[in-house]
């Protein structure tokens, strides 16, 4: 067979099989030419271990003779020092790219570490962002200037963007310990963060008086029609007509802001959650975890002491058609704004409640560690289980809290030009 030259390769026909033409000149080099008419040049050699391996340089047309030759010397030279080229090309193609990696992120770290909310919310930021942007990139290409690149991208909405920087630090962090990338290559650390704008509304007392004026009005007499809540489409044309609200989503309210308790925790709160004689109420440990006992403050289970109780009430708060299911958290929201409406306070949110308690803890003068375990931002301490109750720093914060808020809705507010 002599060497391969353009001429050669160009008389070469198709046949029912694939065929070969070796090189005289290099060997292990030649050309394979499909029965479709597609002709590709290879470089065919013998590794360390002695196994035949063959590897495809390009296509004729696209290489010519003469690259795919000093290429397939190349590749030779490579394989004379020990090393596989096929080998080493065949693993880059099978290893994973980032959305193999945000697969067992999402598998093995955020479906058992993370609260179902907050794995929704990652769900999103990978469908939304990181998959279609950087997805197919191979996990060890991955760079500081791929991480840049995504980050500025969303730098009109920084916190989102930060958020996503933060989802793939981990995951790029997680790929260290599993063996996928090299020690210290995570290349987000070192990109400097957007400026958040973070929101630190809470009440004031002149605020909680407003609205424990408001939740006696829904619950006793009832909210004005006039007052609009979110939403509605159509107002009646009466000016005198009222409606009440529910006595489970005002005390849903009265409870939030009490405790500072998640709105999730509230609503699901079962009267087995309730240990009057202790003080406590099972809540979540963390965000998503497991409830256990939890001091709070004698405002907040006088509150729940005087609720009504279904026979077949599982929940603290349950529907009125189903005792055995909670309140629905649209339903509570759809009650907060008309409240809030009518207490005048139509820019705080039901989780602003729990802000309102941090902010009196803190206001309090105690350590940020009490608030910590106050607000349940991370776990209570084994310790902590088998403290007297009574002389539980957290307890102690709870009733100074509790007895403030309380103070403050039932103090008898400024009259309202609108009453």
């Amino acid at each position: 067979m002599p060497k391969l030259t353009k001429r050669l390769i160009d008389l070469a026909e198709p046949g029912p099989a694939r065929s070969f033409l070796w090189d005289t000149e290099l060997r292990g080099f030649g050309l394979i030419v499909q029965p479709s008419g597609v002709k590709s040049f290879v470089v065919q050699y013998r590794n360390a271990a002695g196994r035949t391996r063959r590897m495809t340089l390009g296509r004729y047309g696209t290489l010519t003779v003469d690259e795919a030759r000093r290429r397939a010397r190349a590749e030779l030279v490579d394989v004379a020092s020990g090393e596989d080229p096929a080998a080493s090309k065949r693993a880059y193609r099978e290893a994973p790219t980032l959305n193999d990696l945000f697969d067992r992120y999402v598998e093995e770290h955020v479906s058992a570490h993370n609260a179902a909310s907050t794995a929704k919310d990652v769900a999103a930021m990978l469908r939304t962002h990181l998959r279609p942007r950087v997805g197919a990139i191979k996990a060890n290409d991955f760079s500081r200037a791929d991480a840049a690149k995504l980050h500025a991208a969303l730098r009109k909405t920084p916190r989102r963007a930060n958020h996503v920087l933060a989802i793939l630090s981990k995951t790029l962090a997680l790929a260290e310990v599993w063996g996928v990338r090299p020690v210290n290559s995570n290349p987000c650390g070192s990109i400097a963060r957007f400026p958040e704008t973070q929101r630190k509304r809470f009440l004031n007392a002149e605020e909680v008086q407003r609205l424990g004026d408001a939740l006696v009005e829904a619950e006793t007499v009832g909210l004005p029609w006039q007052i609009k809540a979110e939403g509605s489409k159509h107002l009646p044309p009466e000016n005198d007509r009222r409606t009440l609200l529910s006595w489970q989503t005002v005390g849903a309210v009265r409870i939030l802001l009490l405790t500072g308790a998640r709105l999730s925790e509230i609503l699901r709160l079962a009267w087995t959650d309730v240990d009057a004689g202790a003080g406590t109420l099972a809540l979540p440990d963390r965000k998503g975890g497991a409830r256990v006992p939890h001091p709070v403050n004698a405002a907040a289970l006088a509150v729940i002491a005087a609720l009504p109780r279904a026979k077949k009430a599982v929940y603290v708060f349950p529907r009125d058609d189903d005792p055995k299911q909670p309140v629905s958290k649209e339903a509570l929201e759809s009650a907060w704004a008309r409240v809030r409406w009518r207490a005048g306070i139509p820019d705080v949110r039901l989780h602003d409640l729990r802000h309102t308690v941090g902010t009196y803890a803190s206001q309090a003068g105690v350590s940020s560690f009490i608030v910590r375990d106050l607000l349940r931002h991370s776990n209570i301490t084994m310790t902590g289980r088998y403290a007297n109750f009574d002389s539980d720093p957290v307890r102690e914060v709870a009733n100074k809290v509790g007895t403030r808020i309380e103070t403050a809705l039932s103090s008898k507010p400024p009259a309202r030009p609108d009453a």
